[in-house]
């Protein structure tokens, strides 16, 4: 169990330890993850941004995520998908509308530059926490693309299965919590407010070169 947000990000920091000094590139999954990813940015002397995911939901329950889609168009569709029955032309439509507003988030969290390229460069994909992994694996798959030296997954908690399917995208997946029982993200978090884009914004300003 964390205190918040910032008890996550000074663990996984610790852990994350060896890359000080070798500028990693710290990119947050937002919105929850782009406080720590900055904490961590700070602690490893790396540079932060943010990847840019979204999940596709499934048709009426948007909470519960058959895929997700990055900004670069790169989308990782679930097995359950499939199983679900959930068909070609909907995750179409459902992965144009997450595009969208992708571009839009792009634009107002970055307005001033484009995205860090991470081609060379360790690369540390940070997220406050992970249920079924879909955002996780899509931003994964799309640095991955982008050709980092190295790819780093680092969660503040998620199950043990799901880390698995990470192993197969990252170098390294850096996880200090791993119940076996999960039911959501928050419960592993004493305070777990939501982030919101006033906050990321503020945050990547501040930071940018």
């Amino acid at each position: 169990m964390y205190e918040d947000r910032e008890d996550a990000a000074e663990t996984l920091a610790r852990e994350l330890i060896d890359y000080r000094g070798q500028n990693p590139l710290v990119l947050a999954i937002p919105r929850g993850a782009v406080p720590m990813a900055a904490q961590i940015a700070r602690a490893l002397q790396g540079e932060l941004d943010v990847v840019l995911v979204h999940k596709l939901g499934a048709p009426g329950n948007p909470e519960f995520a058959v895929g997700a889609v990055s900004e670069d168009g790169t989308v990782y569709i679930a097995d359950h998908a499939q199983r679900l029955g959930i068909d070609d032309k909907y995750l179409q439509r459902e992965t144009d509308q997450q595009l969208d507003m992708l571009r839009r988030r792009r634009e107002q969290y970055t307005p001033v530059r484009l995205a860090i390229d991470p081609q060379d460069r360790i690369v540390i994909v940070v997220d406050d926490g992970i249920a079924t992994g879909a955002t996780m694996l899509a931003a994964l798959k799309a640095v991955r693309a982008q050709q980092p030296r190295r790819l780093i997954a680092a969660v503040g908690v998620a199950p043990p299965e799901t880390l698995e399917r990470m192993r197969a995208m990252a170098d390294q997946v850096v996880c200090p919590l791993k119940p076996q029982r999960f039911r959501a993200v928050g419960e592993f978090f004493r305070t777990f407010g939501q982030v919101e884009d006033e906050e990321v914004v503020s945050i990547l300003s501040r930071t940018a070169h």
